[in-house]
C-alpha cells in the first residue's frame, strides 16, 4: 500500500510540475530565436545589451572573488582534513588534482556577459558529477533502455549480485536517482554505511534499514551503484555515452575527463570497462572547465534542446525538477531545487542548482534566462552573490 501511494504521489507531482516546468521554460525564452554558441566560439555581449547593469554586475563579481573558499587548494589535503578522521574507509581510490582559484561566468540570453578567473582550467567538480550521471541515465531512458524509472533495478541487472536481498530487490531507478534507495552493501571496497555515517559509531555497520523511497540520504556509495547499473544497461563506457550524446553535440571542449576508481573495472560483453563515480568523495569524478559547465547548464536552460535537436528529453527534465516525497528540495541527482526559496532566498523558487563540494555551482534560472557558473566560492556566500547578480537585471 505504501509503495502504491508513493508511486501515485510521484506521478501526480511529475505531471503537475512537468507542465509548470515546461511553461516556465517557454515563458523565459528570449523573443528572438535562441542563440547557441559554436564549439570554438561563444559570443559575448555588454551587460547593457542583455538587460544588466554593468556596475552592479561588477560589484557582484567582486563579492564572489572576495568570497573564495579559503581551504587548501591541495584537494588531497583538503579531503583528508575534512572527511578524513570522520569517516572510516576514507582512503582515496581515484585521482585527485590540486584546484585553481575562484572563477566563473554569467550567461544571459545565451551570451557571455561576464567572465572572471581561468574559466578554461580543468578542475574536479565533486558532486556536480552526479548531474552528468543522471543525464546519462536520462539518455538510456529516452532510448528505451530503461522502460520506466519506477521499474526495479534488479530486473535490469539480474546477474550482478547487487540486489539479491529482499530489501535491495525492491529498489527502483527512481529511488537511486533521488538518493532514497537505502541500498545496503559494499561497492569498490566502500560499505554504504561508511559514507556520512549516522548514530553511535558502534552501530554503524548494523544500521536500521529504511523502506526504499521513504528516506533521503546523500550517499556516494549508492550513487556509484547507479553508475554501475547504468553501465550494465548501456553496455558502453559512460564517458563515451556522455561525449557522443551530450558534450559533443553542445560543442563542449575535448578537455573534460570523467574518472572512475582504480578498482572499479568490470568485464562486460568480453571487454574491460571502468565503472564511473558520481563525485570526488574518494577521488575521481568529473574534471571539467567552467566554460564546459556553462554549456551543460545552458542545455538545460533551453529545456534539453540545442540548435533544434533534442539532446535531453523535456519529460526527463520535468521529472528531474520534481521533488520527491522524502525531500522537497531534491529532484533527480544532482538537481537541487529551490522549493519555497528555502535554499537560496535571493533566487526564484523555480531555479535549480547543480552543486559540488568546494563549492562548484551551476545555477540555472528559467525566469531570468540566466546561467551562472561559479567555482570555489564559500557555500554561505552563494545566496548573496546570486542575489547581487539578479539585482543587476534591469529588464
Amino acid at each position: 500500500m505504501v509503495h502504491t501511494t508513493l508511486r501515485t504521489f510521484r506521478r501526480l507531482v511529475v505531471a503537475a510540475c512537468g507542465v509548470a516546468a515546461l511553461a516556465s521554460a517557454a515563458a523565459a525564452q528570449p523573443a528572438a530565436t535562441p542563440y547557441f554558441p559554436d564549439r570554438f566560439a561563444w559570443e559575448s555581449r555588454r551587460p547593457d545589451q542583455v538587460g544588466l547593469d554593468a556596475a552592479l554586475l561588477d560589484k557582484a563579481i567582486a563579492f564572489a572573488v572576495a568570497s573564495e573558499n579559503p581551504a587548501s587548494k591541495d584537494l588531497a589535503l583538503d579531503l583528508a582534513t575534512t572527511l578524513g578522521g570522520r569517516e572510516p574507509f576514507d582512503t582515496p581510490i581515484g585521482p585527485i588534482r590540486p584546484r585553481g582559484a575562484l572563477n566563473g561566468l554569467v550567461v544571459r540570453h545565451g551570451y557571455v556577459v561576464a567572465e572572471w578567473g581561468d574559466t578554461t582550467r580543468v578542475d574536479m567538480t565533486f558532486s556536480v558529477t552526479k548531474s552528468f550521471l543522471s543525464t546519462v541515465v536520462g539518455i538510456a531512458w529516452r532510448k528505451g533502455l530503461i522502460r520506466d524509472v519506477h521499474d526495479r533495478v534488479a530486473d535490469y541487472v539480474p546477474d550482478a549480485g547487487l540486489f539479491d536481498s529482499p530489501h535491495n530487490a525492491a529498489i527502483t531507478w527512481d529511488h537511486l536517482l533521488r538518493q532514497t534507495s537505502d541500498w545496503e552493501g559494499t561497492l569498490w571496497g566502500k560499505p554504504d554505511w561508511a559514507d556520512r555515517p549516522e548514530g553511535p559509531r558502534a552501530e554503524w555497520p548494523n544500521r536500521p534499514l529504511r523502506e526504499p523511497g521513504t528516506h533521503f540520504k546523500y550517499n556516494d556509495v549508492r550513487v556509484n551503484l547507479l553508475a554501475l547499473c547504468a553501465l550494465h544497461v548501456v553496455r558502453t563506457p559512460l564517458p563515451q555515452v556522455l561525449r557522443e550524446q551530450v558534450m559533443d553535440p553542445i560543442g563542449a571542449s575535448s578537455t573534460w575527463r570523467w574518472h572512475g576508481y582504480e578498482n572499479s573495472w568490470i568485464e562486460l560483453d568480453g571487454r574491460k570497462m571502468q565503472s564511473m563515480t558520481g563525485g570526488g568523495h574518494w577521488g575521481g569524478g568529473m574534471f571539467i572547465s567552467a566554460r564546459d559547465m556553462a554549456r551543460f547548464g545552458y542545455l538545460f536552460l533551453r529545456n534539453g534542446a540545442w540548435q533544434g535537436r533534442e539532446i535531453v528529453s523535456p519529460r526527463w527534465i520535468a521529472m528531474a525538477r520534481t521533488p520527491g516525497p522524502a525531500n522537497e528540495r531534491y529532484g533527480f541527482m544532482n538537481w537541487f531545487l529551490n522549493t519555497g526559496r528555502k535554499s537560496f532566498p535571493s533566487a526564484p523558487a523555480t531555479s535549480v542548482t547543480f552543486q559540488g563540494n568546494g563549492s562548484n555551482i551551476i545555477y540555472i534560472d528559467w525566469e531570468n534566462d540566466l546561467v551562472v557558473v561559479v567555482r570555489w566560492i564559500q557555500p554561505r556566500a552563494f545566496d548573496e552573490f546570486i542575489g547581487q547578480v539578479l539585482g543587476a537585471i534591469t529588464n
